[in-house]
C-alpha cells in the first residue's frame, strides 16, 4: 500500500469517527459550547501552523473571508453539532457528507450560474429521494432512536451542510489570493468561525465556570481532544496532502467511506438504529454523491 493510500484510509477512519465523540460529549455539555471550544483551539493551532503567511491576507479579501468563515464554520458547525446531538451519529455523517456534492451543485448554479446538466439533476433527485427515506418514517414516528428531536437533528445537519457549501463556493474567488492557499484560508476561516461560535454560544446557552469546567471532565475532555487533534489537525493535514497529490476528486472520495465507518461505530458502540429505510436512503445518497463527484 502506498503512503497516500494509507493516509487516505486514516483520513476516512478519523473523519468517520468524529460524529461519535460529538454525540457522546453532547450528552454532558452544550453542543454549541463543544463546537466553540473545538474551533477556538483548532483555530489557534492552525494560525500558528500558517506562521507568517497568516498575516499576508490581501486587504480586499477580508470582507469575503469573514463572511465565508461565518458560513463555513460558525453556521455550519452550530447546526451540525446541535443536530448530531439529537440524531444517530451514523445518519448524521451520511446526511453531512453525502449532501456536500449535491448542495455544492445547487450553490454553484445559484451563485456562479453554472448550468445543471441532466446528470447533475439526476444526482439531486437521488439525493432528495435518499433524504426522504431517512426522514420519512421519523417524521411519521415509525422509527428512530427515541429522541423527539431526531428528525429536526438530521434537518439541522442538512442545513448546516448547505451553509458550508454556500460558503465554500463563495470562497473560490479569494483562494488564489492567499499565500499557501488552503492552509491560510482554512486557518482564518477556523479562527473567525470560532469567534462566531463563541458569540452564538453566549447568546443561546448559559456559560459559566461550571460549564467551562465541564469541558475538562470525562467524557467531554477526551472527546474534545479527539475532535481537535484527530478531526481538525490530523484530518486536515492529510486532506491537504491528498488534495495536492490526488486532486479534489480523489481527496473527496472520503465522503463514500467515512459515513460507512460512522454507521458501523454508531451501531456497535451506541446501539443506534439502522434498518432497511436507512440502508435504502444511504444507498440513494451515496449514488447521488457518486454521480455528482464524477469527473
Amino acid at each position: 500500500m502506498s503512503r497516500n493510500a494509507a493516509l487516505f484510509a486514516l483520513l476516512c477512519l478519523v473523519w468517520g469517527l468524529t460524529f461519535l465523540p460529538v454525540r457522546i460529549a453532547s450528552a454532558h455539555t452544550s453542543p454549541l459550547l463543544l463546537a466553540a471550544a473545538r474551533f477556538v483551539i483548532a483555530g489557534g493551532l492552525l494560525l500558528l501552523w500558517a506562521g507568517r503567511d497568516a498575516g499576508r491576507v490581501p486587504p480586499a479579501a477580508w470582507p469575503r473571508l469573514i463572511g465565508t468563515a461565518l458560513l463555513v464554520n460558525t453556521a455550519n458547525y452550530a447546526f451540525l453539532f446541535w443536530g448530531a446531538a439529537h440524531a444517530p451519529s451514523g445518519l448524521s455523517a451520511i446526511v453531512n457528507m453525502a449532501t456536500i456534492p449535491i448542495w455544492t451543485l445547487i450553490a454553484v448554479r445559484l451563485i456562479e450560474g453554472e448550468a445543471i446538466t441532466g446528470r447533475r439533476l439526476l444526482a439531486i433527485a437521488l439525493g432528495t429521494a435518499g433524504l426522504g427515506f431517512l426522514f420519512g418514517q421519523r417524521l411519521s414516528g415509525g422509527v428512530g432512536s427515541g429522541d423527539a428531536l431526531e428528525a429536526w437533528g438530521l434537518a439541522s445537519v442538512a442545513f448546516g451542510t448547505l451553509c458550508y457549501c454556500i460558503g465554500a463556493v463563495l470562497s473560490r474567488p479569494i483562494v488564489g489570493t492567499m499565500p499557501t492557499l488552503t492552509l491560510t484560508l482554512a486557518s482564518w476561516q477556523t479562527a473567525i468561525g470560532a469567534a462566531g461560535l463563541i458569540v452564538v454560544t453566549l447568546v443561546l446557552e448559559p456559560v459559566g465556570t461550571a460549564e467551562l469546567a465541564g469541558l475538562l471532565a470525562w467524557p467531554v475532555a477526551p472527546a474534545l481532544a479527539f475532535l481537535v487533534g484527530a478531526g481538525s489537525l490530523i484530518g486536515f493535514t492529510i486532506f491537504i496532502r491528498l488534495l495536492r497529490d490526488w486532486g479534489a476528486f480523489g481527496a473527496g472520495l472520503y465522503a463514500f467511506v467515512s459515513p460507512v465507518i460512522a454507521v458501523i461505530a454508531g451501531v456497535l458502540l451506541l446501539d443506534e438504529p439502522f434498518g432497511r429505510s436507512e440502508a435504502i436512503g444511504a444507498a440513494l445518497m451515496f449514488a447521488a454523491a457518486a454521480i455528482a463527484l464524477r469527473r
